[in-house]
């Protein structure tokens, strides 16, 4: 009779008292399938805390693989929603390598989002620095203040038309308000400070995406690993 321990995950015989691997007690059954009456004898193994991370095999593949999806994501390349499901995908694969060298090859769920925040933090950093990075040279080492300038005019111009349609719907008593309002945000977003801040804040936004991507995505991969593993793997 195959039993599963209900902590990590792992078979388990029907005669073990205790899970071997995470040391959990087990019950006891007999041929019949009812539970064998008595007291198991006390467990003496070592249990391996799966909580816990051994971080300096975790942090060679954040750096192996977290550096470069962070400078895949950046602007330069543009990858959009797409960068998201990468950052996921990272860190659910620098999960699964960590568990390959786990014996028993499991992690808790929070062990995985762990994993996932650090290549998450890594990655959104270098994606968020390279990107910064890159605007200040376009500007001021290749003069291209006046093209990025112009494609922000027209984006700001084209989100203010989008505004108007909706302020044209509201009553007359509101939209001279609304519109005074409209003004003064796009006077705002057109200044070099509106300007830097709201590039300053998109860059931050989707860096902290990417990290809650991570998490997810760590903390996906080991809850499904963590059921599927047997024992030996």
């Amino acid at each position: 009779m195959e039993l599963t321990c209900s902590r990590c995950q792992q078979t388990v015989k029907s005669d073990d008292c205790f899970c071997p691997y995470c040391g959990l007690p087990q019950l006891v059954y007999t041929s019949d399938g009812s539970a064998a009456p008595g007291q198991p004898e006390p467990w003496t193994g070592a249990p391996r805390d799966a909580s816990q991370v051994d971080w300096k095999p975790v942090l060679r593949s954040v750096f192996t693989f977290g550096i470069p999806t962070g400078l895949f994501c950046a602007i330069p390349v543009g990858v959009g929603l797409l960068g998201l499901l990468l950052m996921a995908a990272v860190a659910a694969w620098v999960v699964s390598l960590y568990m390959r060298s786990r014996r028993p090859a499991w992690i808790t769920i929070g062990a995985g989002a762990r994993i996932g925040l650090v290549t998450g933090i890594l990655a959104g950093a270098v994606c968020f620095g390279v990107s910064s990075a890159v605007l200040f040279v376009e500007r001021y080492a290749f003069h291209q203040g006046s093209v990025i300038d112009g494609n922000w005019k027209t984006f700001v111009d084209t989100d203010m038309q989008l505004s108007q349609k909706l302020v044209s719907a509201i009553g007359p008593s509101d939209q001279a308000q609304a519109l005074a309002i409209q003004a003064q945000q796009k006077a705002w977003m057109l200044s070099p400070e509106g300007h830097a801040g709201m590039v300053v804040t998109d860059l931050a936004v989707a860096s902290l995406l990417f990290i809650l991507c991570a998490v997810g995505g760590g903390a996906l991969c080991a809850r499904m690993l963590g059921r599927t593993r047997s024992p030996q793997s």
